[in-house]
């Protein structure tokens, strides 16, 4: 009889599947935006920060968490440390006449929030909206 060995046992750490999640932050409410950075805590935890890749989009009224003087900016920071991604939608910033000097150090920069949130469904990653 044929022995079978479960795949699970034989992947390598490296041939494990990484988890994709991007998280849309468009609302103007500091609640929201602690829900979202509540989550990438979470997922992390959860899946292990190596085997999962987390992308906070921030755009419309959610751009707020992003900005220099937002009450959510050291958790902001904190996320980046931990591995996290976090976009600013430059097309929410020209309609704000917000500039980078304007945002928080280490963030990135996408040309527009919803068009990376497509882009990123179609790649595989699962969307939360917290």
């Amino acid at each position: 009889m044929l022995a079978l060995t479960p795949i699970a046992q034989t992947a390598s750490a490296a041939e494990k599947i990484k988890e994709k999640v991007v998280l849309q932050v468009s609302d103007d409410n500091p609640k929201t935006w602690n829900q979202a950075l509540n989550n990438i805590e979470n997922l992390q935890d959860a899946y292990g920060k190596e085997n999962i890749q987390v992308e906070l989009v921030a755009l419309g009224l959610g751009l707020g968490i992003l900005k220099l003087e937002s009450v959510a900016a050291s958790r902001v920071q904190d996320a980046l440390k931990s591995g996290a991604s976090i976009v600013a939608c430059e097309v929410t910033m020209n309609r704000g006449k917000l500039t980078k000097a304007d945002m928080q150090p280490n963030i990135g920069y996408v040309r527009g929030g919803l068009v990376e949130i497509i882009t990123r469904q179609r790649q595989g990653w699962v969307l939360i909206r917290p």
